[in-house]
């Protein structure tokens, strides 16, 4: 594949990517105002259990075979990238089956233990339900993401760019429309709109899957024609090739598992420890604000950090394979710059503007807006981490990012249900904030004896970062309290949009200023990259003159 068709599939797929993930998102808002807190409880139950098993469910498998499928088509081996293929359609129908399964019998007992006692505003039938209806998807989601892998092994990234994005259209609209329905028009119950939405995940894959049967309509022949110019396939047996396949598949996976697994254990310890320390009353409110609508506005600069970050990596990989150590080193630097650069000041803004831009994406809510700005620091840690496990996937040490891991979440285990029992949502963070703390460390730690990184000037430009960010918090918490002498963000959505548009704008504005004006913003993104920014915005202020 030439270098141009490789690069505008990369940026097709970013961008389906994308925009899937920002109406993942923005669903959340309205969402929010139809269910409430106790109704978003009642979701992260299904939804934390739904995601831990799709994953068990396709194991990675999806990525892999699209490794593998690129890997035989670049020997010609047609034939053997179509064997996979089919033995891989035949594994994931079965153990989507298979935990689909397990995950529908087994809700009691795990409704029962997340609910960890009676007498919560979510009862035991309730959460069973939801658990019950999300499951259904687990069929179809596992051989949907396969064949989506398949087609990115070939080198088209249109048709999975394409399926996420009417995936996430026919989840969005089946979510909202029956949620509205339910509570609005037919004065059902709340429970019963939650288990309508998590069924939405199953609609949604059913449009994703129709999509891709449409491409894989249109591209047989073309499959057909490549299975004619095959040479002689390779004498690798059934069990060899599903080895190879699990062989790339094991830590893709399990990393990427990092944010589930910590919220997994939040799933069945935050309830027991609020109900032990006498705290049953709050306990799911805190819950569906803490776990289930704050996450979505950290996730926000998370995304688009790593997104930034992760480019580096295949030069990375590149760099540590063909020994060229002093620019394995610059990339690695620029990378934690980029990621410094980006979530830092997202997550002092999001700290000082918490409550109003909480009020304005939910509702007004000063625990909403307190969880808000306690959770919001998880965001350096989030980046951190994905990034730290690339590398050491980049210079093959992908083990030690699996290791750092499971550190980690022992390390959340021990800690979560006494610091939540003493500190209640606050203790549950702060052991999030300890696990990912000590699995970053040992992360950089590997880094720095693998790949012979020295942090010390990651550190200087760092001091310069936090230097700027602090007189950004400074401008912008003086905004809002010049602002607080005419509005309130408990005025409701307009006033608490008013303050943080004003804040964002201001804040923004002086430390993308300080940056370009300290050239810090051309040592991070490069001279080419902010000249061509410069350049375009000078050419726009002088049409405007």
């Amino acid at each position: 594949m030439s270098n141009s068709k490789l690069l505008q599939g990369t940026l097709i797929l970013t961008l389906g990517t994308y925009i899937a993930r920002v109406l993942g998102m923005i669903y959340v808002f309205p969402f929010e105002s139809l269910v409430g807190n106790k109704g978003g409880a009642l979701f992260q139950y299904g939804y934390g259990q739904y995601t831990i098993y799709l994953s068990i469910a396709t194991a990675g498998v999806p990525l892999a075979v699209s490794k593998f499928v690129s890997k035989y088509n670049a020997l010609g081996d047609y034939h053997t990238s179509m064997r996979m293929f089919k033995s891989g359609m035949k594994f994931t129908m079965i153990m989507g089956v298979t935990v689909f399964a397990a995950l529908f019998f087994l809700s009691p007992i795990i409704a029962e233990l997340m609910l960890g006692g009676n007498g919560l505003d979510n009862s035991l039938d309730d959460v069973v339900m939801v658990i019950r209806m999300v499951s259904v998807a687990i069929i179809v989601v596992p051989t949907m993401s396969l064949i989506r892998g398949f087609f990115q092994g070939n080198g088209s990234m249109g048709p999975t760019a394409v399926s996420q994005v009417i995936e996430q259209i026919a989840r969005v609209v089946f979510l909202l429309a029956s949620s509205y329905i339910i509570i609005k028009m037919l004065n059902g119950r709340i429970a019963t709109a939650v288990g309508f939405a998590t069924f939405a995940a199953f609609i949604g894959a059913l449009g994703g899957l129709a999509v891709l049967y449409w491409y894989w309509k249109k591209r047989k022949k073309h499959f057909d024609k490549l299975l004619e110019q095959s040479v002689e396939p390779a004498n690798i047996s059934t069990r060899d090739m599903f080895k190879e396949l699990f062989s790339y598949a094991g830590p893709f996976v399990f990393v990427g598992l990092a944010i589930p697994l910590f919220q997994y254990v939040d799933q069945f310890m935050f309830n027991r420890a609020m109900v032990a320390a006498g705290h049953k009353d709050t306990a799911e409110t805190l819950f569906g604000i803490t776990f289930g609508w704050v996450p979505k506005l950290v996730m926000i600069p998370v995304s688009i950090a790593t997104a930034f970050g992760l480019t580096l990596v295949p030069t990375i990989t590149d760099s540590y394979v063909n020994g060229k150590r002093r620019t394995l080193k610059n990339q690695i630097d620029q990378t934690y710059q980029t990621i410094m650069f980006l979530v830092l000041p997202a997550v002092i803004g999001m700290c000082v503007l918490a409550y109003p831009i909480y009020a304005l994406m939910y509702s007004t809510s000063d625990l909403g807006g307190q969880m808000l700005a306690t959770y919001a620091p998880l965001a350096l840690f989030f980046s951190f981490f994905t990034v730290n496990a690339a590398i050491l996937q980049g210079i093959n040490k992908q083990r030690y990012a699996v290791i750092s891991l499971v550190l980690g979440l022992l390390v959340k285990i021990v800690f979560n249900f006494p610091l939540t029992y003493y500190l209640q949502a606050t203790g549950s963070i702060l052991a999030t904030a300890l696990g990912y703390f000590v699995a970053i460390a040992y992360t950089f730690y590997m880094i720095q004896k693998h790949a012979a990184y020295k942090f010390t000037l990651f550190v200087k430009r760092s001091i310069l970062i936090i230097l700027f960010v602090a007189i950004m918090a400074l401008a912008v918490w003086l905004v809002q309290l010049g602002l607080s002498s005419f509005v309130s963000y408990k005025d409701g959505r307009i006033a608490a949009g008013l303050i943080s548009f004003a804040g964002v704008g201001i804040g923004g504005a002086l430390y993308l200023g300080l940056a370009y004006k300290s050239r810090l913003l051309n040592i991070v993104f490069g001279d080419g990259f902010v000249n061509k920014i410069t350049r375009r915005f000078k050419r726009n202020k002088v049409r405007e003159q």
